[in-house]
């Protein structure tokens, strides 16, 4: 990674509410606060640090408004809201650098049906496939080994990257990232016990990815038995992470690795599920439900709830549950004492 900025640039781009001292340095790097060097910058993500600003020899810091302390010689400390959210800001005018930017057009090992409609201003890459009927929006960009199933929609300023599956009648709306490897559109997991065997239940509906999503490599959203399955506007999906046939997600999602949601299960908007949560089918989970790391959520929740555990339960619970589940060796010897002592007494009084 490549960076180089200064200290006005960094000014310019984060938009402090104040600032203390001053550098001459060009931010060469990032790096956390306790490894930083001279030409680095760093930032204040949690108070648990605030005590290693002091010492810290980044020449640029991004700290909370309310920071008191003054800087080192030749240190820059930038005042803002959010240092973090600062950071993510500085990171996307980098990221942006760094994005492959090949000229519009179709690479010649690349195979497009006849049918299909690609935009002039659209780059597709070595040995992608579109099937026919497929729709391709202005400035996507296809890396190598895309794949458009027949009748696929594709939104503007997409970006699909390497090894992209999208199947047959599936819709991707604008400003949608999916990462290497990600399956939109296979089958729903549906089979009906008849006659001995598994019969497969044809699963005939689409998916519909909304605006400004962003899935991580190697998930897989299936296709519904029928309808839809829907990812909401601005959802942001991790890595390895399997969502179910019918399942409606709702905006502004997080879902983080290896999570899976079992089919027709319908997720608020901003909802937060922890790594390897599991959700089963046909639930409801409300409006800002937060579910702890590999809770395992079986019965609806309502909104706002914050939950741990397997069955998931409410978080102050669970906190209660595990505190006593460490004083059970020691309630097991009480109780087994407590009959030895039962026994001895029944003998006593029979004498």
């Amino acid at each position: 990674m490549h960076v180089s900025f200064s200290p006005e640039e960094i000014i310019q781009i984060v938009g402090p509410i104040g600032l203390r001292g001053s550098t001459s340095e060009r931010v060469r790097g990032i790096a956390a606060i306790n490894a930083a060097e001279t030409g680095d910058l760093t930032f204040l993500g949690s108070p648990k640090y605030k005590s290693q600003v002091g010492g810290s020899r980044a020449s640029v810091v991004l700290l909370p408004e309310d920071f008191e302390g003054d800087p080192a010689p030749g240190q820059l400390f930038l005042l803002v809201k959010n240092p973090s959210a600062a950071l993510a800001t500085l990171c996307a005018r980098i990221e942006h650098s760094l994005w492959p930017k090949p000229e519009a057009g179709i690479h010649p090992s690349a195979v497009v049906a006849p049918t299909a409609r690609v935009a002039a201003s659209a780059t597709v890459g070595p040995l992608c496939v579109i099937e026919s009927g497929v729709i391709v929006g202005e400035r996507v960009h296809l890396q190598a080994h895309v794949f458009l199933g027949r009748g696929v929609r594709v939104g503007d300023d997409c970006w699909f990257q390497a090894g992209v599956r999208i199947t047959a009648d599936c819709e991707i709306h604008e400003r949608v990232r999916l990462q290497p490897g990600v399956v939109i559109g296979s089958d729903g997991f549906g089979y009906e016990f008849t006659g001995g065997r598994h019969e497969k239940v044809p699963q005939v509906g689409c998916v519909i990815i909304e605006a400004d999503v962003e899935i991580g490599a190697n998930s897989t959203v299936d296709r519904a038995r029928f309808s839809r399955t829907v990812i909401g506007l601005g959802t942001k999906i991790d890595n390895l992470v399997q969502v179910g046939h019918n399942v409606i997600i709702g905006k502004h999602c997080i879902l983080c690795a290896q999570v899976g949601i079992a089919g027709s299960t319908s997720l608020g908007d901003y909802v937060i599920l922890g790594g390897q949560v599991g959700v089963s089918g046909h639930l409801t989970v409300g409006r800002g439900v937060k579910a702890g790391g590999r809770a395992g959520i079986v019965t609806d929740l309502e909104a706002g709830m914050f939950v741990l555990g397997m069955p998931a339960l409410p978080h102050i619970l669970e906190q209660r549950i595990n505190v006593l589940r460490k004083r059970l060796p020691d309630l097991f010897k009480r109780v087994d004492a407590l009959e030895t002592l039962l026994v001895e007494l029944k003998k006593s009084s029979a004498g």
